[in-house]
């Protein structure tokens, strides 16, 4: 992981993802929240550099994680400030689980070891962050799984 700075919210997203969630939201709710977050998931690839905030691998076909989960925090299925840009297989897997926020992410808290690609945790992850850190770079890692 890398420390990604969050983006800006699209000068449309009101209109075109909180607004009309907020409606549906009104409208009694049944059945999973429409995706209107699509609606500006090219947006937020950009935000974040076309880079999954969780592998900091480029993705060009990613899709657009509520960091939160819809089913632990309804109330912010809608939140620009939920969402991250992530490959499709992290969020697929990372269902309602905590972890690191790439927004909390620091400089410095991983390295890659060469030649073998493996990416560890440095000792300047703070102890506060430690565990949540080690379970988001093991849960990660498809070659972990």
């Amino acid at each position: 992981m890398i420390h990604f700075i969050p983006p800006s919210e699209p000068h449309d997203f009101e209109c075109k993802v909180r607004r009309r969630g907020g409606t549906w939201f009104s409208g009694g709710s049944a059945g999973r929240a429409p995706d209107y977050w699509n609606d500006c998931k090219s947006d937020l690839a950009a935000g974040f550099r076309n880079l999954c905030a969780y592998s900091a691998m480029l993705d060009l076909v990613g899709t657009v994680d509520h960091f939160h989960s819809q089913s632990t925090h309804p109330h912010l299925v809608y939140e620009w400030s939920n969402y991250r840009y992530a490959s499709a297989w992290i969020n697929s897997s990372k269902k309602s689980a905590e972890e690191l926020d790439p927004f909390q992410v620091q400089d410095g808290w991983f390295e890659i070891i060469l030649p073998s690609l493996q990416l560890v945790l440095t000792t300047t992850v703070s102890s506060e962050q430690r565990q949540l850190a080690e379970y988001t770079l093991n849960r990660s890692a498809p070659s972990r799984q």
